[in-house]
């Protein structure tokens, strides 16, 4: 699995206005989507993320070949702010019940 993380501060005006878009950004997820999350910080609230777990680097590369932007920045710049990104190679992991 691959973790994709989308980072950017958002004016706090704006952050229904974000939320209500990832909703309908999500309402059908791409293929290669395990889960995906709109995150707030704790901290710093205008501190935003998005975190998705796709099934494998093929399936979020195929993504990438379909779109010219992805979606996660599509949503952060609707809102007025410029994400930036990370991408994480899942090494191990646990699940509660």
């Amino acid at each position: 699995m691959v973790i994709t993380q989308v980072d950017a501060h958002v004016a706090p005006e704006r952050w229904q206005e974000l939320r209500e878009a990832y909703l309908s950004m999500t309402a059908s997820l791409e293929p290669g989507i395990v889960r995906t999350y709109l995150l707030q910080d704790t901290e710093d609230r205008t501190l935003w993320r998005v975190a998705t777990v796709w099934k494998s680097m093929e399936a979020l590369d195929e993504y990438r070949r379909s779109v010219e932007v992805p979606g996660a920045f599509l949503l952060f710049r609707s809102v007025g702010a410029e994400p930036t990104r990370a991408i994480f190679e899942v090494a191990e992991y646990a699940a509660g019940t």
